[in-house]
């Protein structure tokens, strides 16, 4: 019992891992991209900002769906932990949960059980991190492109 707790959660906190390292990797990389798309559209500064905007959204939009997948996974898989509460079982409630989750919002009426809650927290602060992260990004960006005063 003592050794397969300790291998369960080494799989846990392997998976954490996978999920972060990969949206993280994945945020960067549209950042990277948008900087260079903004950087040739010729277009005057409010619409670069508005595809800035949007980029960022969706960069978000499928962090999201990708906790939700790991969501998903753990509460259909044995040993993993379970959301409960106002929660079905699909893969959308999977991703109404994470949106609360990686946005810090928490409604509360999903809750996570067992292992599984090590990633919602994890996904809390991945979530902070990552739209702070736009956010200076657009900062940036409307520093460079909206005209002086």
């Amino acid at each position: 019992m003592f050794m397969e707790n300790h291998v369960n959660l080494l799989l846990v906190t392997l998976l954490n891992i996978a999920i972060v390292c990969l949206v993280v990797v994945l945020h960067n990389q549209v950042l990277i991209r948008l900087s260079g798309i903004l950087a040739q559209m010729r277009l005057r500064h409010q619409f670069r900002l508005i595809v800035a905007v949007l980029g960022c959204l969706a960069a978000h939009a499928v962090e999201v769906w990708l906790f939700a997948a790991a969501y998903f996974y753990m509460h259909h898989a044995d040993g993993w932990g379970q959301l409960i509460g106002n929660f079905s079982g699909t893969l959308l409630d999977c991703v109404y949960f994470s949106f609360t989750t990686f946005t810090t919002l928490g409604y509360g009426d999903i809750e996570a059980l067992g292992p599984l809650r090590y990633l919602t927290g994890i996904e809390g602060l991945t979530g902070l991190v990552l739209i702070t992260w736009s956010a200076s990004f657009l900062y940036v960006e409307m520093q460079r492109y909206w005209p002086t005063r």
